[in-house]
C-alpha cells in the first residue's frame, strides 16, 4: 500500500490492544480497513513493533504525553483495557473508571477525534455485587457526564470466550476431560458471546456513524440464553462424541470460603486476586442473560457464532455449525 493511500485511512486509537479481546479487536479493525494505533504498558525486555497497519505506543492510562501520541490524528478511540483482579475497590477503578476519564479526556482534546467506545461489562448492570461491577458501572456513568462533543457507546458483553482465552478455557478443557466445575446451585442462566462476535461488534458501531450516547447489551442471539444442561449437552456433543460430562457441584458457602482467605492472603503479600468474595457473588447470580437486539437495531450486527461453533472454534474441533447461530 503506498504511502498516500495509508494516509487516507482512518486511525483508531485502542488501549487494552495487547489483551483477549484486545487482540481480536486490533484484528478485526485492521481487516475493517482501519489504520491502528495501540497503547502497551513497556516494561524491560518488551518493545512492540509495528506490523502492517498497527502503530504501537508506549505507555499507560496515567500517562497523558502517551495517551496524546495514541490519539493524534485517530478519528474514534476504543478503551478495552480493563482491570479484572483486584484486593481492593481501587485497584479495579484506576483502570476501570479513571482510565475512562482519562481517555475521553484525550479524545475530547484531539479535534478530529469524534467517536468513543467502551468495551464495559455486563457485569455493570449488578454494580453491588462486586467492587469489579461496580467500577464498570462507575466507568459507563464517567464516560456519559464526561463525553462531552464526543460520539459515545458503551459495550456490556457477557461470558466472552474463544481462541487465546485464559479465562474460561481450563472450564471448557475440564469438559472435553467429562468433568464440569459448576459453581454454586447450578439454576442461573447466563448469555455467551464469541470474542470475534464483539469484535466485529465494535467495528459495525464505528461504521454506523448516527448512533450515539447508549449502553448496549451484546449476546450471541441465544433466546433466553443458557443454562448448564445446555452448556454440557452441546460440549458433550462437540467435545466428546456424546459420551456424558459428569458435574462437580462446588457449594457456594465452599467459594465463598476461599475466596475470603483469598482475598485476605492478597492483601497481605500485596498480589491481585481473582477469586473473591465479589467474584463469588457475580458467578452465584442467577441472572447472566442479555439481549442484543437493540444494538443489531442501531447498527445491523449480527452474531455469526452460536456456542457449538465457538466452543469447536475454541478448541480446535470440527463443528456442524459453521454459518450463522445454531
Amino acid at each position: 500500500m503506498s504511502d498516500v493511500a495509508a494516509a487516507r485511512q482512518p486511525v483508531v486509537a485502542l488501549t487494552g490492544a495487547t489483551g483477549f479481546v484486545g487482540t481480536a479487536l486490533r484484528q478485526q479493525l485492521v481487516a475493517s480497513g482501519y489504520r491502528v494505533r495501540a497503547l502497551y504498558r513497556p516494561r524491560p525486555g518488551r518493545v512492540l513493533k509495528d506490523t502492517f497497519n498497527v502503530e504501537w505506543i508506549a505507555g499507560d492510562l496515567a500517562d497523558r504525553a502517551a495517551l496524546a501520541t495514541l490519539v493524534k490524528g485517530a478519528e474514534a478511540f476504543v478503551h478495552c483495557a480493563g482491570s479484572v483482579r483486584g484486593a481492593r475497590r481501587t485497584d479495579f477503578d484506576r483502570v476501570n473508571e479513571q482510565g475512562v476519564l482519562d481517555t475521553v479526556e484525550a479524545a475530547r482534546n484531539e479535534p478530529g477525534c469524534r467517536r468513543y467506545l467502551l468495551i464495559s461489562s455486563l457485569a455493570a448492570r449488578e454494580p453491588q455485587l462486586s467492587d469489579y461491577a461496580g467500577s464498570k458501572w462507575r466507568g459507563e456513568r464517567a464516560l456519559a457526564s464526561h463525553a462531552g462533543r464526543l460520539a459515545w457507546v458503551a459495550l456490556r458483553p457477557p461470558a466472552v470466550y474463544g481462541p487465546g482465552d485464559r479465562e474460561m478455557l481450563p472450564l471448557f478443557q475440564g469438559m472435553q476431560r467429562g468433568l464440569a466445575p459448576i459453581p454454586g446451585d447450578g439454576r442461573g442462566r447466563f448469555s455467551l458471546i464469541h470474542v470475534a462476535d464483539l469484535a466485529s461488534a465494535v467495528s459495525a458501531w464505528l461504521a454506523s456513524e448516527g448512533d450515539s450516547g447508549n449502553t448496549y447489551e451484546l449476546d450471541d442471539g441465544h433466546e433466553n440464553g443458557y443454562d448448564w444442561d445446555t452448556v454440557l449437552g452441546t460440549a458433550s456433543r462437540v467435545l466428546r462424541g456424546n459420551a456424558p460430562i459428569r458435574r462437580l457441584t462446588i457449594p457456594a458457602s465452599l467459594l465463598r470460603l476461599i475466596g475470603g482467605v483469598n482475598l485476605a492472603a492478597a492483601r497481605v503479600f500485596g498480589y491481585a486476586p481473582m477469586l473473591t468474595l465479589g467474584k463469588v457473588r457475580e458467578v452465584t447470580h442467577a441472572d447472566w442473560v442479555a439481549d442484543g437486539t437493540a444494538f443489531e437495531h442501531a447498527t445491523g450486527w449480527r452474531p455469526t457464532f452460536g456456542f457449538e461453533r465457538g466452543l469447536a472454534d475454541t478448541l480446535g474441533k470440527p463443528s456442524a455449525a459453521t454459518n450463522g447461530v445454531p
